[in-house]
């Protein structure tokens, strides 16, 4: 396995979020090498400022945490998402369409994958794996591979529960080759972390990134 900062998202999707957070989070990814950080709408343009040329990846969330917005509105969160200076979009997908057996979840992901690939971004998206069944996720898994999107992502962290493994290991016989998986929710160790890319995923998003370096320095350092 490659040192674990090289799977990394750190996320700062604090709802109280403040400017010397952003800050302390912004010197933690620069000191640690995280791939990416996630932070939200308002702070990508500062985030992108402070990180440019570093080679970390700005992520930004569209649609959080419920997934209820309009269609249009989230093409255009997403729009000024990457004008602001996202390489990364985290949309939470119609949760609510889905369950009502709507083919509008396919139509909505199909908009936004051009709209990324457009600009040369990549798109995740938020399947909320804690209210799907096994059927569900084939489902869901489908929906994202045959739109076009770039990941697929468990979990906001706003639900019951968050990343399960069993979850990510049918995800990953799901979902085709070309398509990966990130882990998020309640991953805040070392050894959760490194049990999740056993399992198929290709990112891991948490808040305890910090925590987790520390802990594969002490080992491997």
């Amino acid at each position: 396995m490659n040192s674990i900062n090289t799977y990394l998202e750190h996320t700062a999707l604090n709802p109280v979020l403040t400017d010397q957070q952003v800050n302390r989070v912004i010197h933690e990814a620069m000191k640690y090498r995280f791939l990416g950080v996630c932070v939200p709408p308002f702070w990508v343009k500062k985030v992108k400022r402070e990180l440019e040329n570093t080679g970390i990846t700005v992520v930004t969330v569209v649609g959080f945490p419920l997934g209820y917005q309009m269609t249009e509105t989230k093409v255009f969160e997403t729009q000024k998402a990457i004008e602001n200076g996202a390489d990364e979009i985290d949309v939470v997908w119609s949760l609510s369409a889905f369950k009502a057996g709507m083919n509008w979840p396919k139509i909505e992901l199909v908009k936004l994958s051009s709209v990324c690939h457009e600009a040369g971004k990549l798109l995740k998206v938020i399947v909320e794996t804690a209210y799907l069944e096994t059927d569900e996720l084939r489902q869901a898994c489908k929906i994202c591979s045959d739109a076009g999107v770039d990941i697929v992502k468990t979990s906001t962290g706003f639900a019951p529960s968050g990343a399960r493994l069993e979850e990510v290991k049918l995800m990953r016989e799901f979902l085709p080759d070309q398509v990966g998986i990130k882990a998020s929710g309640g991953i805040k160790t070392l050894e959760q972390a490194k049990a999740f890319v056993t399992a198929g995923a290709d990112r891991i998003g948490t808040s305890a990134g910090v925590q987790i370096m520390e802990e594969w320095l002490s080992l491997n350092g």
